[in-house]
Protein backbone atom coordinates (compact mmCIF):
# COMPACT_ATOMS: atom_id res chain seq x y z
CA UNK A 1 0.00 0.00 0.00
CA UNK A 2 0.99 3.32 -0.49
CA UNK A 3 0.74 6.11 2.49
CA UNK A 4 0.65 10.12 2.63
CA UNK A 5 1.15 11.12 6.22
CA UNK A 6 0.26 14.63 7.23
CA UNK A 7 2.04 16.65 10.05
CA UNK A 8 2.86 19.73 11.18
CA UNK A 9 5.48 20.78 13.20
CA UNK A 10 5.81 23.30 16.08
CA UNK A 11 6.89 26.67 15.20
CA UNK A 12 9.56 26.70 17.91
CA UNK A 13 11.29 23.59 16.96
CA UNK A 14 11.50 24.65 13.46
CA UNK A 15 13.34 28.19 14.80
CA UNK A 16 15.72 25.89 16.14
CA UNK A 17 16.33 23.85 13.56
CA UNK A 18 17.14 26.18 10.68
CA UNK A 19 19.20 28.39 13.18
CA UNK A 20 21.28 25.05 13.84
CA UNK A 21 21.37 24.53 9.81
CA UNK A 22 22.98 28.12 8.23
CA UNK A 23 21.32 27.49 4.47
CA UNK A 24 19.20 24.80 5.44
CA UNK A 25 16.18 26.44 3.53
CA UNK A 26 18.10 26.85 0.29
CA UNK A 27 18.64 22.29 -0.01
CA UNK A 28 16.42 20.37 -1.43
CA UNK A 29 13.45 18.60 -0.50
CA UNK A 30 15.50 15.04 0.65
CA UNK A 31 18.52 17.17 2.30
CA UNK A 32 15.72 19.21 4.66
CA UNK A 33 13.58 16.13 5.08
CA UNK A 34 16.97 14.16 5.75
CA UNK A 35 17.90 17.16 8.71
CA UNK A 36 14.42 17.28 9.84
CA UNK A 37 14.34 13.52 10.87
CA UNK A 38 17.61 13.54 12.13
CA UNK A 39 16.92 15.58 14.80
CA UNK A 40 14.46 13.09 16.23
CA UNK A 41 12.01 15.67 16.81
CA UNK A 42 8.28 14.60 17.51
CA UNK A 43 7.55 10.94 15.74
CA UNK A 44 10.54 12.26 12.79
CA UNK A 45 10.47 9.28 10.32
CA UNK A 46 9.09 6.46 12.80
CA UNK A 47 5.79 6.12 11.03
CA UNK A 48 6.70 6.20 7.56
CA UNK A 49 10.15 4.15 7.97
CA UNK A 50 8.37 1.60 10.16
CA UNK A 51 5.34 1.00 7.14
CA UNK A 52 8.85 0.65 4.97
CA UNK A 53 9.99 -2.28 6.65
CA UNK A 54 6.51 -3.85 6.46
CA UNK A 55 6.89 -3.64 2.29
CA UNK A 56 4.78 -0.37 1.72
CA UNK A 57 5.18 2.75 0.05
CA UNK A 58 5.41 5.73 2.49
CA UNK A 59 6.08 9.26 2.93
CA UNK A 60 5.65 12.31 5.27
CA UNK A 61 4.00 15.70 4.70
CA UNK A 62 4.85 18.73 6.67
CA UNK A 63 2.75 20.89 5.19
CA UNK A 64 3.54 24.11 7.44
CA UNK A 65 6.81 24.31 6.50
CA UNK A 66 7.43 26.53 3.88
CA UNK A 67 11.24 25.61 3.30
CA UNK A 68 10.28 22.18 2.72
CA UNK A 69 7.20 23.09 0.66
CA UNK A 70 9.17 26.08 -1.24
CA UNK A 71 11.65 23.18 -2.09
CA UNK A 72 8.75 20.43 -3.60
CA UNK A 73 7.23 22.77 -5.34
CA UNK A 74 11.07 23.64 -7.32
CA UNK A 75 11.98 20.09 -7.86
CA UNK A 76 8.25 19.12 -8.82
CA UNK A 77 8.84 22.07 -11.43
CA UNK A 78 5.56 23.48 -10.10
CA UNK A 79 4.95 27.36 -9.32
CA UNK A 80 6.16 29.06 -6.39
CA UNK A 81 3.17 31.22 -5.32
CA UNK A 82 1.95 33.06 -2.47
CA UNK A 83 5.19 31.85 -1.01
CA UNK A 84 7.50 34.74 0.82
CA UNK A 85 10.63 34.92 -0.91
CA UNK A 86 13.64 32.88 0.83
CA UNK A 87 15.51 35.43 2.94
CA UNK A 88 19.13 36.50 3.09
CA UNK A 89 21.78 35.16 5.28
CA UNK A 90 22.52 37.02 8.25
CA UNK A 91 25.21 37.27 10.67
CA UNK A 92 23.44 35.68 13.73
CA UNK A 93 22.20 32.04 12.62
CA UNK A 94 19.26 32.24 15.65
CA UNK A 95 18.52 35.78 14.46
CA UNK A 96 18.16 34.69 10.65
CA UNK A 97 16.15 31.58 11.56
CA UNK A 98 13.93 33.47 13.65
CA UNK A 99 13.29 36.44 11.06
CA UNK A 100 12.51 33.91 8.24
CA UNK A 101 9.85 32.35 10.60
CA UNK A 102 8.55 35.68 11.62
CA UNK A 103 8.06 36.47 7.84
CA UNK A 104 5.96 33.64 7.05
CA UNK A 105 2.54 32.15 8.17
CA UNK A 106 4.67 29.37 10.37
CA UNK A 107 4.35 31.45 13.54
CA UNK A 108 0.56 31.23 13.29
CA UNK A 109 0.50 27.24 12.97
CA UNK A 110 -0.03 24.45 15.39
CA UNK A 111 -0.84 26.64 18.27
CA UNK A 112 -0.70 24.55 20.97
CA UNK A 113 -2.02 27.13 23.62
CA UNK A 114 -5.69 26.92 21.78
CA UNK A 115 -7.98 24.86 20.49
CA UNK A 116 -7.13 24.14 16.53
CA UNK A 117 -10.95 24.34 14.88
CA UNK A 118 -10.41 26.26 11.35
CA UNK A 119 -6.74 26.98 11.39
CA UNK A 120 -6.36 25.51 7.87
CA UNK A 121 -9.38 27.75 6.73
CA UNK A 122 -7.33 30.71 7.58
CA UNK A 123 -3.76 29.93 6.53
CA UNK A 124 -2.69 31.14 2.79
CA UNK A 125 -4.01 29.63 -0.60
CA UNK A 126 -0.56 28.05 -0.69
CA UNK A 127 -0.06 25.77 2.09
CA UNK A 128 -3.73 24.36 0.70
CA UNK A 129 -2.64 24.06 -2.69
CA UNK A 130 0.91 22.90 -2.08
CA UNK A 131 -1.05 20.37 -0.11
CA UNK A 132 -3.50 19.30 -2.78
CA UNK A 133 -0.46 18.93 -5.24
CA UNK A 134 1.25 16.65 -3.52
CA UNK A 135 -1.81 14.33 -2.11
CA UNK A 136 -2.70 14.69 -6.21
CA UNK A 137 1.23 13.52 -7.26
CA UNK A 138 1.49 10.62 -4.47
CA UNK A 139 -2.30 9.29 -5.09
CA UNK A 140 -1.93 7.37 -1.95
CA UNK A 141 -4.73 4.34 -0.98
CA UNK A 142 -4.35 5.89 2.47
CA UNK A 143 -4.10 9.86 3.33
CA UNK A 144 -3.24 9.62 6.96
CA UNK A 145 -3.79 13.04 8.70
CA UNK A 146 -2.27 12.99 11.76
CA UNK A 147 -3.56 17.00 12.72
CA UNK A 148 -7.15 16.52 12.93
CA UNK A 149 -8.85 20.25 14.18
CA UNK A 150 -5.56 21.49 11.29
CA UNK A 151 -6.61 19.75 7.62
CA UNK A 152 -9.91 20.88 7.53
CA UNK A 153 -12.91 18.31 6.59
CA UNK A 154 -13.87 20.31 3.45
CA UNK A 155 -10.18 19.92 1.70
CA UNK A 156 -10.04 16.44 2.70
CA UNK A 157 -13.85 15.86 0.84
CA UNK A 158 -12.30 17.49 -2.15
CA UNK A 159 -9.01 14.97 -1.88
CA UNK A 160 -11.43 11.74 -1.45
CA UNK A 161 -11.02 11.18 -5.30
CA UNK A 162 -7.38 11.18 -5.21
CA UNK A 163 -6.85 8.41 -2.29
CA UNK A 164 -8.67 5.40 -1.33
CA UNK A 165 -9.25 5.70 2.08
CA UNK A 166 -8.54 8.60 4.26
CA UNK A 167 -7.59 8.49 8.37
CA UNK A 168 -7.68 10.35 10.96
CA UNK A 169 -5.39 10.83 13.95
CA UNK A 170 -5.95 12.25 17.03
CA UNK A 171 -5.03 11.91 20.50
CA UNK A 172 -5.82 13.79 23.78
CA UNK A 173 -6.42 17.23 23.11
CA UNK A 174 -10.32 18.53 22.96
CA UNK A 175 -11.83 18.45 19.85
CA UNK A 176 -14.07 21.50 18.32
CA UNK A 177 -17.95 20.14 18.77
CA UNK A 178 -19.05 21.07 15.35
CA UNK A 179 -15.99 19.05 13.57
CA UNK A 180 -17.11 17.58 10.41
CA UNK A 181 -15.80 13.86 10.73
CA UNK A 182 -17.54 12.69 7.86
CA UNK A 183 -14.28 13.03 5.13
CA UNK A 184 -12.84 10.26 7.35
CA UNK A 185 -13.15 6.61 6.54
CA UNK A 186 -11.50 5.54 9.73
CA UNK A 187 -9.40 7.18 12.66
CA UNK A 188 -6.84 5.79 15.24
CA UNK A 189 -5.98 7.35 18.46
CA UNK A 190 -3.47 6.48 21.41
CA UNK A 191 -6.30 7.49 24.21
CA UNK A 192 -8.88 5.67 25.02
CA UNK A 193 -11.27 8.66 25.70
CA UNK A 194 -10.98 9.96 22.29
CA UNK A 195 -11.61 6.22 20.59
CA UNK A 196 -15.16 6.27 22.20
CA UNK A 197 -15.53 10.24 21.57
CA UNK A 198 -14.71 9.94 17.87
CA UNK A 199 -17.40 6.51 17.79
CA UNK A 200 -20.23 8.51 19.32
CA UNK A 201 -19.87 11.11 16.17
CA UNK A 202 -19.77 8.30 14.17
CA UNK A 203 -16.75 7.35 13.11
CA UNK A 204 -15.12 3.82 12.97
CA UNK A 205 -12.75 4.21 15.52
CA UNK A 206 -9.45 1.82 16.71
CA UNK A 207 -7.02 1.96 19.30
CA UNK A 208 -3.14 2.59 17.92
CA UNK A 209 -0.96 3.22 21.14
CA UNK A 210 1.89 5.46 20.52
CA UNK A 211 5.58 3.92 20.27
CA UNK A 212 9.62 4.18 20.84
CA UNK A 213 11.73 4.04 17.90
CA UNK A 214 14.83 1.32 18.85
CA UNK A 215 16.93 3.12 15.96
CA UNK A 216 17.20 6.27 18.47
CA UNK A 217 19.55 4.49 21.04
CA UNK A 218 22.82 4.07 18.13
CA UNK A 219 22.02 7.99 17.58
CA UNK A 220 22.78 8.71 21.40
CA UNK A 221 26.04 9.35 23.10
CA UNK A 222 26.75 6.04 25.93
CA UNK A 223 25.03 7.68 29.24
CA UNK A 224 26.99 9.16 31.99
CA UNK A 225 24.09 9.77 34.21
CA UNK A 226 25.02 13.31 34.30
CA UNK A 227 21.23 14.47 35.70
CA UNK A 228 20.42 12.46 38.63
CA UNK A 229 16.45 14.01 38.81
CA UNK A 230 15.15 15.52 35.36
CA UNK A 231 11.68 16.54 33.73
CA UNK A 232 10.95 17.39 29.86
CA UNK A 233 7.54 18.77 28.90
CA UNK A 234 5.35 21.39 28.06
CA UNK A 235 3.60 24.03 30.55
CA UNK A 236 0.34 24.88 29.29
CA UNK A 237 -3.39 25.74 30.58
CA UNK A 238 -4.10 21.72 30.82
CA UNK A 239 -1.13 21.40 32.54
CA UNK A 240 -1.85 22.95 36.04
CA UNK A 241 -1.59 20.36 38.05
CA UNK A 242 1.87 19.72 36.46
CA UNK A 243 3.17 22.81 37.83
CA UNK A 244 1.78 22.64 41.09
CA UNK A 245 3.51 18.99 41.18
CA UNK A 246 6.44 20.54 39.83
CA UNK A 247 6.75 23.46 41.93
CA UNK A 248 6.46 21.44 45.44
CA UNK A 249 9.34 19.18 44.17
CA UNK A 250 11.31 22.01 43.18
CA UNK A 251 11.36 23.34 46.69
CA UNK A 252 12.49 19.27 47.86
CA UNK A 253 15.00 18.32 45.46
CA UNK A 254 17.62 21.44 44.30
CA UNK A 255 18.46 18.69 41.92
CA UNK A 256 15.92 18.65 40.02
CA UNK A 257 16.38 20.37 36.25
CA UNK A 258 13.16 20.91 33.73
CA UNK A 259 13.04 21.41 30.55
CA UNK A 260 10.41 22.22 28.09
CA UNK A 261 9.60 25.03 25.43
CA UNK A 262 9.74 27.69 27.50
CA UNK A 263 8.53 29.24 31.21
CA UNK A 264 7.69 32.60 30.62
CA UNK A 265 4.03 32.41 31.49
CA UNK A 266 4.17 30.70 34.87
CA UNK A 267 3.91 32.96 38.20
CA UNK A 268 7.12 35.18 38.58
CA UNK A 269 7.94 33.25 42.26
CA UNK A 270 6.97 29.93 40.37
CA UNK A 271 10.02 27.25 41.78
CA UNK A 272 10.04 26.08 38.47
CA UNK A 273 11.74 29.08 37.08
CA UNK A 274 14.80 28.48 38.80
CA UNK A 275 14.92 24.59 38.10
CA UNK A 276 14.52 25.56 33.90
CA UNK A 277 17.34 24.92 32.29
CA UNK A 278 15.61 25.62 28.55
CA UNK A 279 14.26 23.71 25.67
CA UNK A 280 15.14 20.67 24.86
CA UNK A 281 14.11 19.10 20.97
CA UNK A 282 13.93 15.95 19.79
CA UNK A 283 18.01 14.39 19.75
CA UNK A 284 18.97 16.51 22.88
CA UNK A 285 15.59 15.29 24.39
CA UNK A 286 16.44 11.29 24.15
CA UNK A 287 20.04 12.75 25.33
CA UNK A 288 18.64 13.94 28.68
CA UNK A 289 16.84 11.39 29.50
CA UNK A 290 19.22 8.48 28.71
CA UNK A 291 21.58 10.56 30.68
CA UNK A 292 19.34 10.81 34.04
CA UNK A 293 19.31 8.45 36.61
CA UNK A 294 15.34 9.18 37.10
CA UNK A 295 13.08 11.40 35.00
CA UNK A 296 9.67 12.42 36.15
CA UNK A 297 6.32 12.37 34.20
CA UNK A 298 2.75 13.52 34.61
CA UNK A 299 0.05 13.67 32.52
CA UNK A 300 -1.82 16.92 33.45
CA UNK A 301 -5.21 17.75 33.76
CA UNK A 302 -6.52 15.28 31.38
CA UNK A 303 -8.67 11.73 32.27
CA UNK A 304 -7.09 8.99 34.17
CA UNK A 305 -5.44 7.50 31.68
CA UNK A 306 -1.81 6.40 30.52
CA UNK A 307 -1.15 8.15 26.88
CA UNK A 308 2.13 10.44 26.07
CA UNK A 309 5.01 9.86 24.19
CA UNK A 310 7.58 10.12 27.54
CA UNK A 311 6.00 7.08 29.22
CA UNK A 312 7.86 4.99 25.95
CA UNK A 313 10.90 8.10 25.19
CA UNK A 314 12.12 7.07 29.03
CA UNK A 315 11.48 3.68 29.56
CA UNK A 316 12.76 3.24 25.69
CA UNK A 317 16.36 4.66 26.49
CA UNK A 318 16.97 2.86 29.83
CA UNK A 319 16.10 5.19 32.42
CA UNK A 320 14.01 5.02 35.56
CA UNK A 321 10.28 6.41 34.91
CA UNK A 322 8.69 7.73 37.68
CA UNK A 323 5.11 8.44 36.68
CA UNK A 324 1.77 9.70 37.58
CA UNK A 325 -0.73 6.57 38.35
CA UNK A 326 -3.61 5.83 35.65
CA UNK A 327 -5.67 3.01 35.47
CA UNK A 328 -4.72 1.95 32.47
CA UNK A 329 -1.04 1.67 33.23
CA UNK A 330 -0.96 -1.67 34.28
CA UNK A 331 -1.76 -2.14 30.82
CA UNK A 332 1.53 -0.85 29.60
CA UNK A 333 3.89 -1.47 32.54
CA UNK A 334 3.70 -3.07 35.62
CA UNK A 335 4.10 -0.75 38.38
CA UNK A 336 7.30 -1.26 40.78
CA UNK A 337 8.71 -3.83 38.38
CA UNK A 338 8.66 -1.60 35.33
CA UNK A 339 8.19 1.58 36.40
CA UNK A 340 7.34 3.33 39.39
CA UNK A 341 4.29 5.54 39.93
CA UNK A 342 2.46 8.01 42.10
CA UNK A 343 -0.45 8.71 43.22
CA UNK A 344 0.16 12.04 45.17
CA UNK A 345 2.57 14.65 45.48
CA UNK A 346 4.37 13.51 48.72
CA UNK A 347 3.83 9.39 47.01
CA UNK A 348 6.34 11.11 44.09
CA UNK A 349 8.69 12.68 46.90
CA UNK A 350 9.26 9.31 48.35
CA UNK A 351 9.77 7.47 45.68
CA UNK A 352 12.32 10.26 43.89
CA UNK A 353 14.04 9.60 47.41
CA UNK A 354 14.11 5.69 48.01
CA UNK A 355 15.35 5.04 44.13
CA UNK A 356 18.03 8.02 43.91
CA UNK A 357 19.39 6.32 47.32
CA UNK A 358 19.01 2.42 45.97
CA UNK A 359 20.46 2.43 43.07
CA UNK A 360 20.70 -1.09 42.30
CA UNK A 361 16.83 -1.56 42.61
CA UNK A 362 16.52 1.67 40.14
CA UNK A 363 18.28 0.30 37.58
CA UNK A 364 16.99 -3.39 37.51
CA UNK A 365 13.44 -1.05 37.06
CA UNK A 366 15.07 0.83 34.41
CA UNK A 367 16.05 -2.37 32.70
CA UNK A 368 12.88 -4.30 32.72
CA UNK A 369 11.41 -0.86 31.69
CA UNK A 370 13.38 -0.84 28.70
CA UNK A 371 13.03 -4.45 27.82
CA UNK A 372 9.41 -4.11 27.75
CA UNK A 373 9.59 -1.07 25.34
CA UNK A 374 11.54 -2.76 23.37
CA UNK A 375 9.65 -5.81 23.04
CA UNK A 376 5.92 -4.55 23.16
CA UNK A 377 5.90 -0.81 22.57
CA UNK A 378 8.25 -0.10 19.58
CA UNK A 379 6.80 2.10 16.38
CA UNK A 380 7.41 -1.31 14.24
CA UNK A 381 4.65 -2.93 16.53
CA UNK A 382 2.49 0.01 16.07
CA UNK A 383 2.53 0.37 12.53
CA UNK A 384 2.19 -3.50 12.18
CA UNK A 385 -1.34 -2.63 14.12
CA UNK A 386 -2.17 0.00 12.01
CA UNK A 387 -1.70 -1.41 8.99
CA UNK A 388 -3.68 -4.83 10.09
CA UNK A 389 -6.69 -2.32 10.53
CA UNK A 390 -6.16 -0.10 7.16
CA UNK A 391 -6.47 -3.68 6.03
CA UNK A 392 -10.10 -3.81 6.98
CA UNK A 393 -10.95 -0.69 4.69
CA UNK A 394 -9.04 -0.63 1.53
Amino acid sequence: MRFLILNTDYPKFLQSLYAQHRGLENQTYDEQMRVRNDSLFGSADFYSSNLRKLGHEAWDIHADNQFLQRAWLREHGLPIEGLPPAAARRRDPVQHARELLDRTPLRHLKPLLRPLAGTFQKQPAWIRETLAAQIKYYKPDVLWNQVIGWVSSGFLKEMKSYVRVVVGQHAATRLPEAEDFSCYDLAVSSFAPTVEYLRQKGLRTHLNRLGFEPSVLARLAASEQRHELSFIGSFMPVHTSRTELLDALCGQFPQLNIWGPDVDHLPPMSNVRTHYVGPAWGRSMFQILRDSKITLNHHGNVPPYANNMRLYEATGVGTLLITDWKENLHELFEPGKEVAAYRTPAECAELIRHFLEHHVEREAIAHAGQQRTLREHTYYHRMQEFVDIVRQYV
